[in-house]
């Protein structure tokens, strides 16, 4: 099977029935099962061809995960802002896809609390809920609030990154499974330090811009058998062969017996994948 890597799919299983996360690996137009190939031999090469996701044109290297360099230049969803959404630049009137920002930045968006390889916060449109949370390892996840667009939860994020991670050990999230942590009292315990800047932020854009909301802890498992205690990782722009008894799937990374691999990493990468 041959094509260019998508972000892989992923389902939630149940964690109280032992169902772990169901993965899916998009090869082109086909998918391949991931969850039940764990604890047998995969292997896949690098073609050398990477095709931008957007436009489809052959780019001799990947840029947003995915991209060509003029895609990358032109689309909103490649801008800066998109990693720092306290950056928005909506409002000034130089978004680069005013229509595309309409549906995907203003609206609303969590902030949230996971336990990945430790508490951390982050943000996530409501639609994303629980795939950001599968994507990022996170063994549980709580959404503590909830604003009416992207450029706030940028604004609330920063505050709140004074007082836990905003980033995630990727090594630590894949030697092991992190303790569990009550994230409903650390919310209890966050949230009053920032009360003064949400209440800034609600004078000026509304006391229906943030809102506290009572939503469930979720759990999630991922299907790994066994973690690495050396990490190692693949690298595909310098080994296009990747083989050996696939162990695990978290986040978007592959656990083999051989060393890991981040999938998102190498989207519109063309991928040969051996199913024999």
């Amino acid at each position: 099977m041959t094509g260019t890597l998508k972000k892989m799919r992923a389902e939630l299983g149940d964690p109280q029935a032992d169902k772990a996360v169901q993965y899916y690996l998009p090869i082109g137009e086909q998918e391949i099962h991931l969850t039940p190939l764990i604890g047998k031999p995969f292997a896949f090469s690098y073609t050398g061809n990477i095709y931008c996701s957007s436009c489809g044109k052959k780019t001799k290297k990947s840029y947003s995960q995915g991209h060509c360099f003029v895609c990358m230049k032109k689309l909103a969803s490649c801008d800066m802002c998109i990693m720092k959404p306290e950056t928005c630049h909506f409002a000034q009137g130089t978004c680069r896809e005013p229509q595309w920002a309409e549906q995907f930045c203003m609206t609303d968006h969590f902030i949230y609390l996971s336990n990945t390889s430790g508490l951390k916060v982050g943000i996530t449109r409501h639609s994303q809920i629980p795939t950001r949370w599968i994507d990022q390892g996170a063994k549980q996840a709580l959404a503590i609030l909830r604003v009416k667009n992207r450029l706030l939860s940028g604004l609330v994020e920063v505050e709140l990154a004074k007082l836990v991670a905003d980033k995630t050990n990727w090594r630590a999230l894949l030697k092991g499974e992190a303790d569990d942590l009550d994230l409903v009292a650390q919310a209890e315990v966050l949230l009053p330090q920032i009360e003064a800047h949400l209440a800034a932020l609600a004078l000026q854009y509304g006391e229906d811009a943030i809102s506290r909301v009572e939503l469930p802890l979720q759990e999630i498992h991922f299907p790994v058998t066994e973690y690495p205690t050396k990490i190692s990782s693949f690298n595909l722009d310098k080994v296009p062969e990747v083989s050996g008894v696939l162990q695990g799937i978290k986040g978007q990374y592959l656990i083999f017996d051989t060393g890991v691999i981040n999938m998102r990493k190498y989207g519109s990468y063309e991928l040969s994948v051996d199913l024999a």
